[in-house]
């Protein structure tokens, strides 16, 4: 079965290329489908990406939207893009190891519906991070486990896969940066499997984490909650 592997951008275009050179890596032993989905960047990480798509050494599709819209609208939209019945969502910065795709691949293979690279499992961490991210990342992750009472580690982890239907079979607010949150609030019969990773902060460029999409965030949360998409053990 294909992968088809998500790639939302934002002035990525340093990081790219060695990504690429990754992900072709592990094509040779796992069928791959990129989908790069980029928010009009500046820096013409767009047009890179086209360039990819042209030489055909890796299977490349480029979805260009007009604007930046955020995260969890990118990874939305690159699913309805893809070809693959698999897909993961994962950032263009090198932080998320394109070496554990075999891994997120085997999992939904063996009959996962979600996979999470989970930093907070055994064997998982961080590298890198100043206090005060991991003080954020730390209470925002107690939150949602908290108020949506969501029965994984890390709900937060941009770097997830899941077959592709739980994604272009229903409709999703799409707010900000954390799609898994919703999408685990709003399939709480799916069966799910925790990884370890070590997550490793972006070597090239700036974080995308505004206080925006903080807001954002918080925003999810509450709207969540509201709608009554709280995990229920009785329905798992």
């Amino acid at each position: 079965m294909t992968l088809s592997v998500i790639v939302p951008t934002y002035n990525e275009r340093d990081s790219l290329p060695e990504l690429m050179v990754r992900l072709h890596r592990v094509a040779r032993t796992l069928s791959l489908e990129v989908v790069v989905v980029d928010d009009a960047s500046p820096d013409g990480t767009g047009a890179l990406a086209e360039e990819y798509a042209r030489e055909g050494w890796l299977s490349v599709a480029v979805v260009h939207r007009e604007r930046k819209a955020g995260l969890a609208s990118a990874a939305l939209d690159g699913a309805r893009a893809a070809r693959g019945e698999m897909v993961t969502v994962m950032d263009a910065d090198l932080s998320h190891p394109p070496e554990l795709l075999p891994d997120l691949a085997a999992q939904l293979q063996g009959g996962a519906d979600i996979v999470i690279a989970s930093r907070y499992v055994p064997g998982g961490g961080i590298e890198a991070w100043p206090l005060g991210r991991r003080i954020v990342s730390r209470v925002a992750t107690a939150l949602a486990r908290r108020v949506l009472r969501l029965p994984v580690r890390d709900p937060l982890s941009g770097f997830f896969a899941v077959r592709r239907r739980l994604l272009t079979e229903r409709r999703y607010l799409g707010l900000g940066y954390k799609l898994l949150v919703e999408m685990l609030a709003t399939n709480p019969g799916v069966r799910i499997a925790e990884i370890p990773y070590r997550f490793v902060d972006r070597a090239r460029g700036e974080s995308k984490l505004s206080p925006r999409e903080m807001v954002d965030y918080l925003r999810l949360l509450l709207a969540l909650r509201r709608k009554g998409h709280r995990w229920n053990s009785a329905r798992s």
